[in-house]
């Protein structure tokens, strides 16, 4: 069995715990920077740890392809796999706590004007007191209550809002730190008695445009909006328009419809609307990196005994 990990980001003590875990199932594993570097003798790899796209498309052997992020998007399209029975998994489970704390921490930015007051700062200008906003008794709506949706929700509890109501296909979380959780067939109806909303969705065809032109305008007057799911999730003019209307009071975007974001795109320029370029996760915070790893030597474990692998994608859901 050949285990072929693409990352770069790995530290010693990572890769030892990888080594173990392989030659415990019997295995030989090599690391590789990028997908450029494959030893001939490891191109038709069994398993790969990392983002080995290339790999993918011409390596029959390839039976499963583990991500070290949580979207899978860019794997559902046609002709990514050689052997279409390829297994996928993600790494869904290991990022709640950065994008949660990303979240909290745009949202405050936002709502205490301090991306403004930097902005001032940085030019030398002493600002004067502006109105400010809160998150507690703030009515909060998390679209998405995977792991990050609930790793929000247990952070934000601390701020004491009014509320935090979840929004999911299924309708069901156990998470506590939700008041209540609605099926996505609510939307309308919580839309208009929403202070902040926090999107953390999927790309699936049921996702796309789910925050369209006629739902940012269910939202009240004055409200905020952050995305740190997938950019099609939202019409990103229409979000623009209500922006630089003046009616809604902020949004903060980490993820977009093409990324990198254009140079010409009219979002840079935007009123009120705080950009950050798809930084929210990935694997810079120590925390994400051991889960991370923590989660691909279980799983490799489970291969090699022949059980079932956590994180299974299916394809014909998209997650």
């Amino acid at each position: 069995m050949k285990v072929l990990v693409i990352n770069n980001l790995l530290k010693e003590k990572h890769k030892e715990q990888i080594r173990r875990t392989t030659y415990m199932i019997g295995g030989d594993v090599v690391f590789v920077d990028s997908g450029k570097d494959i030893p001939g003798d490891f191109e038709d790899c069994d398993i790969i740890y990392g983002f080995g796209i290339e790999n993918a498309k011409k390596n029959k052997n390839l039976k499963w392809l583990a991500v070290p992020s949580a979207g899978v998007d860019f794997l559902m399209k046609p002709g990514i796999f050689a052997n279409e029975e390829c297994m996928i998994t993600n790494s869904s489970g290991a990022y709640g706590v950065s994008i949660a704390e990303h979240i909290i921490a745009v949202s405050l930015m936002m709502m205490r004007k301090l991306d403004l007051v930097y902005r001032e700062s940085l030019a030398g200008k002493w600002s004067s007191p502006r109105p400010q906003r809160s998150l507690k008794d703030s009515r909060i709506l998390v679209l998405g209550t995977g792991d990050i949706g609930c790793s929000f929700a247990k952070r934000a509890r601390s701020f004491e809002p009014e509320s935090i109501t979840g929004v999911c296909r299924s309708g069901r979380c156990d998470e506590e730190a939700f008041d209540s959780i609605r099926k996505t067939e609510a939307l309308d109806e919580l839309l208009p008695e929403t202070d902040l909303l926090v999107m953390s969705l999927p790309d699936t065809p049921e996702t796309r445009n789910v925050l369209s032109r006629e739902r940012i305008a269910l939202l009240p007057e004055g409200a905020y909006v952050v995305n740190v799911g997938r950019g099609s999730a939202i019409d990103e003019n229409a979000l623009a328009d209500s922006l630089d209307e003046g009616r809604l009071a902020g949004a903060a975007l980490d993820v977009f419809r093409n990324e990198p974001l254009p140079e010409d795109s009219r979002l840079w320029k935007t009123r009120n609307l705080l950009i950050t370029p798809h930084v929210a996760g990935n694997l810079t915070l120590d925390h994400t990196l051991n889960m991370n790893v923590d989660m691909f030597c279980g799983n490799l474990k489970n291969y090699g005994n022949g059980l079932p692998l956590k994180n299974l994608i299916d394809r014909n859901k998209g997650y």
